[in-house]
């Protein structure tokens, strides 16, 4: 068999696969599935910890710009929540060991608009941000009416109280501090919440209402990446 892929495949074609598989597959890189690498600062945070539990609120895909699916790989698992009508049909498939949950979260149950774009990343249900998913350059599709949970509903329906939870992501399109909000942390609270932050400064971050909320459940401010802001309970031991 070697002799005939000899044969078959020039010697030219064969350096060029090689140089392009030494890209590929250098074993001192580290593939991350996150958009702006969030997943390897979480990496580097549980290094030494078991496989663990996570939340992910606007989850998207099972996938792309995914800031759980490294550690699901690694044998973590936990809930992912997105609005988008039929998304849980690919986490079923992709990620069948997570709970997977399609519904839209606000800090009080009601029906809202749900603006869904040709880009199902900036889906909101916040109105201001579908005139900045318009002046991005993507399309408005489809509106929908949705009812609106409160995430501590669906962790109360999906996992046992005080369930440890090493950390929970929240990326929802301007509606991140309803999210928030709607959780109780006297029975749910995460080691580590990372949350979208769209034109925040560093020096901007403790003038935001996510930060003043945080801040009064006793979280830190710990990283940011260009979107993301990251917090630590400072209540760990």
């Amino acid at each position: 068999m070697k002799k005939i892929i000899k044969k078959i495949i020039p010697e030219k074609i064969k350096r060029k696969l090689k140089k392009h598989s030494d890209n590929w597959f250098d074993g001192y890189a580290t593939k991350s599935y996150s958009q702006e690498g969030e997943d390897m600062i979480l990496r580097r945070i549980f290094e030494y910890s078991k496989p663990g539990f996570y939340v992910d609120v606007g989850a998207h895909h099972p996938k792309r710009f995914s800031n759980t699916y490294y550690f699901y790989k690694k044998g973590w698992s936990g809930i992912n929540i997105d609005a988008m009508p039929n998304s849980m049909k690919s986490f079923n498939k992709l990620r069948p060991k997570d709970k997977n949950i399609e519904s839209a979260i606000s800090d009080e149950r009601k029906k809202m608009t749900y603006y869904i774009f040709d880009e199902p990343a900036v889906n909101t249900l916040d109105p201001q941000m579908v005139d900045k998913g318009i002046k991005d350059g993507y399309k408005l599709i489809k509106k929908q009416k949705i009812i609106t949970k409160t995430l501590k509903d669906i962790l109360l329906d999906t996992i046992p109280k005080n369930k440890k939870i090493n950390f929970m992501n929240i990326d929802v399109e301007g509606f991140d501090l309803q999210v928030i909000k709607s959780n109780d942390f006297n029975i749910f609270r995460p080691e580590y919440i990372l949350v979208e932050m769209h034109g925040t400064k560093v020096e901007n971050i403790q003038n935001t209402e996510i930060y003043k909320l945080l801040n009064k459940k006793n979280y830190a401010f710990f990283g940011k990446t260009i979107l993301t802001l990251i917090f630590k309970d400072q209540l760990l031991k």
